[in-house]
C-alpha cells in the first residue's frame, strides 16, 4: 500500500548502539522523501544494550549534526521504551495527527507484542525498512492486515549494516567518520580498534 508522504513526519527512534552509516543512509533516504524526519536514541526493552543511552544519544545527535540537513530534526525528549509514548509526546509537541512510524523488518513480528499495539496502530502508519536476513513473510503480511496495520514496505536502498554487526567486527569501518572520535575519546565499545 502507497500513502502520501508529502507534508508528513517521519518518526525514527533507534537503539543507536552505535549508529552506523546504515542509519545514516536511512535518514538521508527518509529526508527525500517526509517533510521532517524526527529521531531518537531509545531503550528497547528487549534489547540488551552494550553502551548506556546518555552515549547512544551524544553519538545519534552528532551523526545528525553531521548529515546537517535542516529536515532531519533530533529531539530526545520523545524517547521512551514504549513506542506509544513517543508517538503521542511526539504529536503533542509538534502538532501533527498524520505520523509515519518507521521500523526495521527485524522487528516487525515483536511489534505485536508491544505496549498498547492495538493504540499504536491507531495512531501512525508504518513504514518498514527492510533488512537482509529479516524477510517479511506471507503469514506476517497476513498478522498485519488481520491487525488493520495500515504500512508501507520501504523501497529505500539501504546497506546490510547493523549495529550488532559493528560491534561483533571490533572495529570503526561501519561508524559514520564523525563518530570515531567521540567512540574513541569515551573509551566506548571497548574492543574496537
Amino acid at each position: 500500500m502507497k500513502f502520501d508522504t508529502k507534508n508528513r513526519i517521519a518518526l525514527f527512534g533507534t537503539s543507536a548502539d552505535p549508529p552506523t552509516i546504515g542509519h545514516k543512509k536511512i535518514l538521508e533516504e527518509l529526508s527525500d522523501i517526509y517533510s521532517i524526519i524526527i529521531t531518537y536514541a531509545s531503550d528497547n526493552p528487549k534489547k540488551k544494550h552494550k553502551e548506556n543511552i546518555f552515549y547512544r544519544k551524544l553519538l545519534l545527535e552528532a551523526l545528525i549534526r553531521d548529515i546537517n540537513n535542516p529536515k532531519i530534526i533530533f529531539n530526545q525528549a520523545i524517547s521512551s521504551p514504549w513506542a506509544i509514548e513517543s508517538i503521542e509526546e511526539c504529536k503533542k509537541i509538534y502538532g501533527f495527527n498524520k505520523l509515519d512510524f518507521v521500523i526495521g523488518s527485524d522487528l516487525i513480528t515483536e511489534i505485536f507484542s508491544w505496549k498498547n499495539f492495538e493504540k499504536i496502530v491507531q495512531e501512525v502508519k508504518l513504514l518498514i525498512i527492510k533488512r537482509e536476513g529479516y524477510p517479511i513473510d506471507f503469514n506476517t503480511l497476513k498478522m498485519l492486515k488481520t491487525n488493520e496495520v495500515i504500512f508501507e514496505i520501504s523501497l529505500l536502498n539501504i546497506p546490510n549494516i547493523s549495529s550488532s554487526m559493528v560491534r561483533l567486527n571490533n572495529d570503526y569501518s561501519n561508524l559514520p567518520k564523525s563518530l570515531i572520535d567521540i567512540v574513541k575519546k569515551n573509551n566506548l565499545y571497548k574492543s574496537f580498534r
